[in-house]
C-alpha cells in the first residue's frame, strides 16, 4: 500500500511544468525558508517572551529530531524509492537512506513546537508549510508515504521531548529570551 500510494503522489511527476517546479522548489527551499520565518518571530512585538520561547523551543525540537533520525539510520536501511523503481526522481539523487525523512522531522519539529507552545495561529501556518514540503518529499520521488510520515513522528516527539524539558519562564529560558 505504501509503494501504491507513494506512485499514485509521484504519477504527475516530469508531466507538468509548473508543478514539478513548485514541488522542487518546496523541497529545496522549504525547511531554510520555516527556519527564517521562525527566527522572523524572535521579533514579534506582541506577547514577545512567549513566542521566543516557542522560537527556541523550535529550535531544540529541530536539532533534537534531526539528531533522532541519525540514530534510526543505525538501525534501518531503506532503500529510497526511486532505487526501488517506484518513483521517477525529479532531484538529484540522496546519499543516505530513504527513512525516516529529514525534511519531514524538521518541519514537523517546528509546527509541532509552536502548537504545543500555545502559538495556535502560527502553529497551523507552520504545520501548513510543513505539509506542503512532505507532499513534494513525495511528489519529487525521493521518500515513500511512510519516510515522511515517519519523519513527522519523528519531529513531533522530538516537540513533545522539549516541551517536557525546556520549561517556558525558567532561569535558562529567561537567558534565551532575552537574548537582543
Amino acid at each position: 500500500m505504501d509503494a501504491a500510494v507513494t506512485q499514485w503522489i509521484n504519477a504527475a511527476a516530469g508531466q507538468f511544468g509548473l508543478l514539478d517546479a513548485f514541488a522542487i522548489a518546496l523541497t529545496r527551499f522549504g525547511v531554510p525558508v520555516l527556519v527564517l520565518l521562525v527566527a522572523a518571530q524572535w521579533w514579534t512585538r506582541r506577547d514577545r517572551a512567549h513566542v521566543r520561547h516557542a522560537c527556541a523551543a523550535a529550535g531544540l525540537s529541530f536539532a533534537l529530531g534531526l539528531a533522532i533520525n541519525q540514530a534510526v539510520l543505525l538501525f534501518i536501511h531503506r532503500v529510497r524509492p526511486y532505487d526501488a523503481g517506484v518513483t521517477h526522481l525529479l532531484i538529484d539523487r540522496s546519499a543516505d537512506w530513504s527513512f525516516p525523512s529529514d525534511h519531514a522531522t524538521a518541519t514537523f519539529a517546528i509546527a509541532a513546537a509552536f502548537v504545543l507552545a500555545s502559538v495556535p495561529v502560527r502553529g497551523l501556518l507552520f504545520l501548513a508549510g510543513a505539509l506542503l514540503v512532505c507532499w513534494s518529499r513525495v511528489f519529487v520521488g525521493t521518500h515513500y508515504v511512510t519516510d515522511v510520515l515517519g519523519g513527522a513522528m519523528t519531529g513531533t516527539l522530538a516537540a513533545i521531548l522539549v516541551r517536557g524539558v525546556y520549561r517556558e519562564g525558567s532561569r535558562i529560558d529567561g537567558l534565551v529570551t532575552g537574548i537582543l
